[in-house]
Order: C-alpha cells, then sequence, then structure tokens
C-alpha cells in the first residue's frame, strides 16, 4: 500500500471484500486502524524505525497512598508504544535526520547571528568557517571548478606524465557531472595508499584536537603576548561538522569564533580581527603533525592537506563566496546542517558494523571503497595494530568520530533544543497546565509518579505502517 492508493472509507475492513480478486494484491484497511495509525505515527514523528515500548504511568499520592493510573499501552493500537529512533543519518531515517538537521541549523545559527539565549551582538566578533581536508593518497577522479565552469578531470600533455610507476594511464580529459561514478575513484588502485587514507580516517578526531592546542599558540605569536596572557583576552570557540568526500577521506568544515573570556558572549578587545584568525588557523592546520603505526613496524606521519588542503574565509554579512552567494550566517548554517545528516552515499555499504570477513567478500560496492573497508580490518587483526577500533568502524571507512562537535560555549547545545521542543508540545497538550489524576496541578512533593517500561522491538509489526511513515515524513519534508 502506498500513500497515493491509500484512500479508506469507513466501512472498508482488512481482507478480501465483495471486489477483491485472487491475484489482487491491493491491502485495504479500516478506517478505525488508519486513525489509530496515524496518530502512533504522529507520535513518533513518522519515525521509520521506531522502537516499541510496553508499560504504563501511575500516580501516587504520598499523603493517602492512593494509586491512579496514568498511562497504559493497553490503549495503544497494537498495545504497544512507538518512540523516534532519533538516527541523524538521512538514508536509514528521514523523519528524525529532518529533526536532527533542523536542531543542527539552529545551533549553528545561534552561535553566529545570537538567539536561543545568545545575544545578538555575537555578529560583531571575529569569525571565520575553515575546510580542513586530507592530503592526496594517490590521483583519483575529481570535478574540479573555475567559477561555473567544469575543468577536465586530469589533463596531460606529457605523455610520460600520463603513465604511473606501474603502467597505468592516470590522465583524464573528461568534464565529469556531478553524479558520475568515477568521481572519487583512483587512476591506479596500486598508487593509491589505502593504509595512510584508513589511518587518515581513524585518527582524524587527534588531528582536530591537536589543531585546536595548536591554533590559540599561533595566535598568540601573531599578537606578541604569551598564551597566558592571551587566555585573559580571548577564548577560542568553534562548531564543526565532519563531510566524507568522494574518495571516502573525512575532511572538516568548521566555523570558529573568538569572545573574550566568561559566559556573557562578549567581544574581544579591539586589535584582533578575523584577518588575524584566519593566518593564525592555516598556521596551526600546516603545523599539525601526528605519527601513527602502520603495522608493518613502520610510521606514518599523518597530517592536513596544508595549503592547499585549507580554505578559511572570513564570516560576513555582504561577504561573497566562490559561488557568488552570500558567505552569512544563514548560508554557512544551513552548509553544516546539511553535512550534519549526510553520510557514505554509495550504494552497496554496510549500514551496520561488519562482524566476519566473510561479510567483506559479499559487498557489492565499488572496489575503492571495498579495498578501504578490507584495509581497516586487516588493519585491526593482531599480526597487525591489534586495535579494535578498526574493525569497529571498517563499515565506516575507518572514521568513528562524531560528525558534529562544538566547544562547551560555542552556542546551546541539542538537549536544550530537545528539551525546549518537549515543553512547547506539553504547552500544547495541556494548555492550562499539566494535572495530576485528581486534578491537581503537578507537583512532585504531592504526587509521585512511577514509569514502568519493557522493550518490545524495533520498527513497525505491519508493512502498511511503514509505508504510512515514510508518505508522512515526505509530506512533512514537502511542507
Amino acid at each position: 500500500m502506498t500513500a497515493a492508493t491509500a484512500a479508506p472509507h469507513p466501512e472498508l475492513i482488512t481482507g478480501s471484500g465483495s471486489g477483491a480478486t485472487a491475484d489482487d494484491d491491493t491491502e485495504t484497511i479500516s478506517w478505525a486502524d488508519f486513525r489509530a495509525w496515524e496518530r502512533q505515527l504522529a507520535s513518533s514523528g513518522a519515525c521509520t524505525h521506531p522502537i516499541r515500548l510496553r508499560g504504563r504511568i501511575d500516580a501516587i499520592d504520598l499523603a493517602t497512598g492512593e494509586t491512579a493510573p496514568v498511562y497504559n499501552t493497553t490503549a495503544e493500537h497494537g498495545g504497544v508504544l512507538h518512540v523516534a529512533c532519533g538516527n541523524r543519518r538521512e538514508i536509514v531515517c528521514p523523519a528524525c535526520s529532518a529533526v536532527y538537521k533542523h536542531d543542527a541549523r539552529q545551533l549553528v545559527r545561534a552561535g553566529l547571528a545570537g538567539g536561543k539565549g545568545i545575544p545578538e551582538t555575537i555578529t560583531g566578533h571575529p569569525c571565520v568557517f575553515a575546510t580542513l581536508t586530507a592530503p592526496s593518497f594517490g590521483p583519483v577522479h575529481s570535478r574540479r571548478m573555475r567559477g561555473k565552469t567544469v575543468l577536465p578531470c586530469r589533463p596531460r600533455r606529457d605523455a610520460k606524465a600520463r603513465r604511473c610507476p606501474h603502467g597505468r594511464d592516470i590522465s583524464c580529459p573528461s568534464r565529469h557531472v556531478d553524479d558520475d561514478p568515477r568521481l572519487g575513484q583512483p587512476m591506479c588502485g596500486d598508487c593509491y595508499d589505502y593504509t595512510a587514507a584508513v589511518l587518515f580516517n581513524a585518527w582524524a578526531g587527534d588531528l582536530w584536537r591537536r589543531f585546536t592546542t595548536y591554533l590559540p599558540r599561533h595566535l598568540a605569536r601573531r599578537l606578541g603576548i604569551t598564551q597566558k596572557r592571551l587566555r585573559t583576552l580571548v577564548r577560542v570557540r568553534y562548531v564543526k561538522v565532519a563531510e566524507y568526500q568522494a574518495r571516502g577521506v573525512v575532511h572538516f568544515h568548521a566555523v570558529i569564533r573568538l569572545d573574550a573570556p566568561g559566559d556573557g558572549y562578549r567581544p574581544p578587545p579591539p586589535g584582533i580581527d578575523a584577518a588575524m584568525l584566519c593566518d593564525a588557523v592555516r598556521a596551526a592546520a600546516g603545523a599539525v603533525r601526528i605519527t601513527r603505526p602502520d603495522g608493518t613496524g613502520t610510521d606514518v606521519i599523518l597530517a592536513f592537506g596544508a595549503p592547499q588542503g585549507t580554505d578559511v574565509r572570513p564570516i560576513r554579512r555582504d561577504d561573497l563566496a566562490r559561488t557568488g552567494q552570500p558567505l552569512n550566517h544563514q548560508a554557512v548554517a544551513n552548509y553544516i546542517a546539511k553535512y550534519a545528516t549526510k553520510t557514505l552515499a554509495v550504494p552497496g555499504l554496510p549500514a551496520q558494523r561488519l562482524r566476519h570477513q566473510v561479510d567483506i567478500d559479499h559487498l557489492r560496492c565499488p572496489e575503492h571503497q571495498k579495498q578501504m573497508i578490507t584495509t581497516a580490518w586487516q588493519l585491526g587483526s593482531k599480526r597487525c595494530t591489534g586495535q579494535p577500533r578498526f574493525r569497529s568502524w571498517a563499515h565506516m571507512l575507518g572514521y568513528g568520530g562524531h560528525f558534529l562537535t562544538k566547544s562547551r560555549r560555542y552556542s546551546v547545545t541539542f538537549a536544550q533544543l530537545r528539551r525546549a521542543r518537549t515543553d512547547h508540545r506539553r504547552a500544547e497538550r495541556h494548555p492550562g497546565g499539566e494535572r495530576d489524576p485528581w486534578g491537581r496541578p503537578i507537583d512532585e512533593t504531592v504526587v509521585l509518579v512511577i514509569k514502568t517500561w519493557t522493550y518490545a522491538g524495533t520498527g513497525y509489526t505491519a508493512a502498511p505502517a511503514a509505508h504510512l511513515a515514510l508518505a508522512s515524513a515526505a509530506r512533512a519534508r514537502e511542507r
């Protein structure tokens, strides 16, 4: 059943009717079931894979000891309560990822333009948008742009430079389109350093932490003061999101802002501007180096792709990016929120952790991504590094970090946004205030509320409910 064919009539019943035939695969549902499913979808936000709970809520009067029921899942359709899964990935649950994306947009925007308890004077603080990418691990197909013109991928006029040491042609005169399946694929799989690529993904979080340590040092150096003195003048706040490139390696987009010390979101002293912050970000990104073993007795030096891999631009209301669009707080917030819910968009990649080597052999994904997964699995073996993190995150090509992180004082938190949404829904449901079973305002000193829940499974128990959830989520996104 789909949303287009779901037009139930109150007299329709589930099963075969007078107009049904033996080969009729159209499923009809009763009006009561449709309304019950509709209420459940609304309670879980049209989640695609909700968590099913069974239980009840009881209230006990502390003065008299009287017990009264408040809620019981037996009154729900199917005897269960559906709770949204809360998954941020768009390919897993479009409805929950849309909520996460909206929260991420508000979180980023509040730190750029104010709101949600942040003063609007924050727009006057030095603030930059930085992109830190990985270095090259071998030539790959890419989409190069000059303004709005698509350039040839990898043109080579010299015949000697067109062949790699393995004899393969590593030139490409094509002008790739956005959905070209060759994008990100290596020109020569033997030349591509898969071990270094997986190690970069696995330790990208350590590179970022080292960058946040170096940034105040380079900022103090440009101001000509000590780091101790700098901490009394300015503090670095940031929010960053990780994004997979077409080649399967992560890079970071970050909003970096300077504030005065304290919790009042005051501007830094005069003389510290966005241009100085841009210089410090480039210098810090270029200085980051960490060494990690590759399992063969040698160490691999990991670093960001500086200087060509580091792009830093001030955020202003009237500044224009390379695309011709204003690089302001709204554009940056939308950009980061979009990638906060994205993941590997390659067909055939596993959505769950791999358990055995045979699971990799059965994958039907491009050979490049399959080789990265195989490399991560081999790095996690006892004969190599012996670190279980490589095999735990092999399905993510080695990257196991959070996709959106921020400093403590950048802006509001996800927990604050979710709490505000819960309070708003509670106020809509109880305009006159929430009351206990005896009609009194809720008071924890008077009434004890006991909640008993048990896990009953994940997902919908009926196929039509899943179709209704997808259709409802699609209509909500369109609106």
